[in-house]
């Protein structure tokens, strides 16, 4: 089932602003792309239950000194998939989607911690499952890896999120690798997003309770809608926060702006939820930009 239309409509409207303003801007843009890596790495390893939090996260990425005890393969998991996210961008300026890259990319983030699947999919007798999803054998992972590659990368009349989605829900159903499969599926999002000139988007651990139930609505009713939604709101949210810096606007608080326009703290943050207001969240807080017809 196809993404709605207003939503469609929304993100276009957004991607030409974003294009407009972005002129000349290359290094804000680079600024918060940095600030963002810690969020990213964070949130998509604790969806694969990493006991790491975004402060440690943070201090591991910064080479700072710990302040509680954490795991040695926890330390490389982060620092590996931090930059697996700096390989992409780079990657994303020249190579198409395909099994190279998909193995490439498996290597940088497994690679130093588990040498002996680094950089390949499954073999014979290493069966893998994803909750109550059992993946299928391992003699038939490159074959439907192949299939899906060529479908996404021939997909001309889909809308680029809904086969963006599709793709990510195929994959993971896959699961191709022996470790690694959703942190891999979820770099994937943002490889085909940045080579269609979009920002990376976050897929964050506090909401993945509606992730999860993603991937068994398609196993069960092969549903695309949930997958879709989930990800044009984390697009709508990467694009209105760009936005919010390229414009030059304040950024506060979405509690502070609620309050200065006398509405409901819950019934913005709702409508924050929705992307129906220009919001976003930086470090988990919801803000806002409050634009001013000076800064233009």
């Amino acid at each position: 089932m196809a993404t709605d239309r207003r939503f469609r409509d929304r993100v276009h409207e957004l991607k030409q602003e974003y294009e407009t303003l972005r002129r000349g801007k290359d290094t804000l843009l680079r600024h918060i792309d940095d600030v963002e890596i810690p969020e990213t790495v964070y949130n998509s390893n604790a969806i694969e239950n990493s006991t790491l939090s975004l402060e440690d996260t943070e201090r591991i990425l910064l080479d700072q000194q710990m302040v509680r005890n954490v795991s040695l393969r926890e330390v490389y998991e982060a620092k590996n998939l931090s930059r697996v996210m700096e390989r992409k961008k780079l990657l994303a300026r020249s190579d198409e989607l395909n099994h190279e890259l998909i193995l490439r990319l498996h290597q940088m983030l497994l690679g130093g911690i588990n040498d002996d699947i680094a950089g390949r999919y499954r073999r014979a007798g290493e069966y893998v499952r994803a909750g109550p999803h059992i993946a299928p054998a391992p003699e038939q992972v490159e074959f439907m890896m192949e299939q899906i590659i060529i479908a996404c990368n021939s997909d001309f009349e889909s809308w680029f999120l809904d086969n963006t989605a599709r793709f990510h829900l195929e994959f993971e159903s896959i699961h191709p690798f022996c470790d690694g499969n959703g942190r891999i599926g979820r770099v994937l999002i943002d490889f085909q997003l940045l080579k269609l000139g979009f920002p990376r988007i976050i897929i964050r651990n506090s909401e993945k309770q509606h992730y999860y139930r993603a991937f068994l609505d398609y196993e069960r009713r092969v549903a695309t809608r949930p997958m879709e939604k989930i990800l044009v709101l984390a697009l709508l949210e990467s694009l209105h926060k760009r936005i919010a810096y390229l414009r030059g606007d304040a950024i506060v608080r979405l509690s502070d702006h609620a309050r200065k326009q006398g509405k409901s703290g819950s019934a913005i943050t709702n409508a924050a939820r929705r992307q129906t207001i220009p919001a976003f969240r930086e470090r988990g807080v919801w803000k806002i930009g409050e634009y001013s017809h000076s800064n233009g």
